[in-house]
């Protein structure tokens, strides 16, 4: 069994085995693209529920592994030079997982960089965009009932997002065409869960994006995503 010791983190959240994958997460839109990733994969991990009702993710355990105090976080104990490597923040995570396998990404060099744009663009736009629309939408509704500002600022460069995605699906099913990767698995689960999660979708007018509901839907009918959006399970 490898010794996992080093990380503080498994003193509150104990592996089982610790010779695969020890995930913490939760299942949102941030958290299940590991998950997700892993089950396309078919790389072994045991998941463990980060809960934000208990502040889990602010405990000194949790911080020793991602001093952001954000999901999802890993271990993998077989890492480079077949050493135990702790690795936050879900970009990062998935392009781990994509290297580490050879898959989910394109081998050549161009292709490479091209998938990573994508990455990119989910993480520095549609993530935190789609957030604090959902955030003042949803959860913050009633602190900014007499203020439309945040809101409508949140909803239009989300719809502005979403019409990015629209064109890059032109004639593709995915966005790197025929191939599925760590671009498609970043950004579909916000895009289902400004709706799932948020109750966005008529605000967002999603059915004007079409091209980007078809592949929000191939994706999540995929095996892989019907498990990986639920996992870690929430008590």
């Amino acid at each position: 069994m490898a010794d996992l010791s080093s990380f503080p983190i498994t003193q509150r959240w104990p592996a089982s085995n610790s010779d695969i994958i020890q995930l913490y997460s939760l299942p949102t839109p941030n958290g299940v693209k590991v998950s997700i990733a892993l089950e396309e994969l078919g790389l072994p991990y045991e998941p463990h529920l980060v809960s934000f009702g208990t502040n889990d993710q602010k405990t000194p355990e949790f911080l020793s592994l991602n001093p952001n105090g954000r999901i999802p976080a890993m271990i993998d104990p077989n890492g480079p030079d077949g050493k135990p490597i702790g690795l936050f923040e879900s970009g990062a995570i998935l392009v781990y997982l994509a290297e580490k396998t050879g898959k989910l990404m394109p081998t050549d060099a161009a292709g490479r960089y091209e998938v990573l744009q994508w990455v990119f663009f989910q993480m520095g736009g549609i993530g935190p965009m789609f957030g604090q629309f959902g955030h003042f939408f949803k959860f913050a509704a009633d602190k900014v009932a007499n203020n439309s500002y945040p809101v409508e600022r949140y909803r239009d460069e989300s719809k502005r997002l979403l019409g990015v995605l629209e064109d890059r699906l032109k004639d593709r099913q995915w966005l790197m065409g025929d191939l599925y990767s760590i671009a498609d698995i970043a950004s579909f689960p916000w895009v289902r869960g400004v709706d799932v999660f948020y109750g966005g979708k008529d605000v967002l007018e999603l059915e004007s994006f079409p091209r980007v509901m078809d592949w929000v839907a191939r994706a999540t009918t995929r095996p892989a995503s019907q498990k990986g959006l639920n996992i870690p399970k929430r008590d």
